[in-house]
């Protein structure tokens, strides 16, 4: 997908930066279509050099926990951001964006965050995962497709500052009492877990929120609690 354009004017965490919004819906993952896919879970397919993030104080590899197309112009060369979160005791990594155990990663092109700490090459963790009938992690993996959200409830934001819609990639961000992450950087994505869902993330019932430095070279990534 790179139907996303970045929206003149945005210059921080609570603007439009990109547009259209689409809702993200899961699908089984079928073929490989090359890193142009947005997916969760499963392998990463990079776009440059493998470069798995690890938990800075211990080396224990993070969490792959999916790959989205990053917003651009038609000309531009298409982008891939990668995300990775630690998980420790049913406790997912990205409370604090800086402390690297939450990294968004671009590529071709992009930064790797002075804050992350990248393994050795041949470095791989888990990916992205659910409990099954017996508690044990099984990993998970599924395409995205993309929707465009209806007017109507694109309006409810408008209206009340809540969107129905939980997870989803452009627009301007729902937050439940939050500032997001400060400016320059500029939301980009929301991911949200809730019971049933097919995958889990520990985000304690609220959601977990990406943004894109201005020149989108750049990812941070942070939750917050419902």
């Amino acid at each position: 997908m790179n139907l996303q354009r970045p929206a003149p004017g945005a210059e921080g965490p609570y603007a439009a930066a990109y547009l259209p919004r689409f809702e993200m819906r899961l699908a089984p993952p079928g073929p490989p279509t090359g890193a142009s896919v947005a997916k969760l879970g499963g392998e990463p397919v990079w776009r440059g050099e493998p470069s798995w993030p690890v938990v800075p104080r211990t080396g224990v590899p993070l969490d792959f926990i999916g790959q989205f197309p990053v917003p651009g112009e038609p000309d531009e060369e298409p982008r891939t951001a990668y995300l990775f979160l630690s998980y420790d005791d049913y406790e997912t990594g990205g409370i604090d964006a800086d402390d690297g155990e939450a990294v968004l990663l671009v590529q071709p092109g992009g930064r790797i965050p002075d804050f992350a700490v990248i393994g050795p090459p041949g470095t791989t963790g888990r990916s992205l995962w659910a409990f099954d009938g017996e508690e044990e992690k099984v990993p998970v993996e599924f395409r995205i497709d993309f929707r465009p959200v209806a007017d109507e409830l694109e309006a409810e934001l408008e209206a009340d500052g809540v969107l129905s819609v939980r997870t989803y990639i452009g627009g301007r961000p729902s937050y439940p009492d939050w500032s997001g992450y400060e400016a320059p950087w500029r939301f980009f994505f929301r991911l949200a877990q809730e019971e049933g869902d097919p995958y889990f993330l520990n985000f304690a019932d609220g959601g977990g929120y990406a943004y894109l430095s201005p020149d989108r070279l750049e990812g941070r990534f942070k939750w917050e609690a419902a």
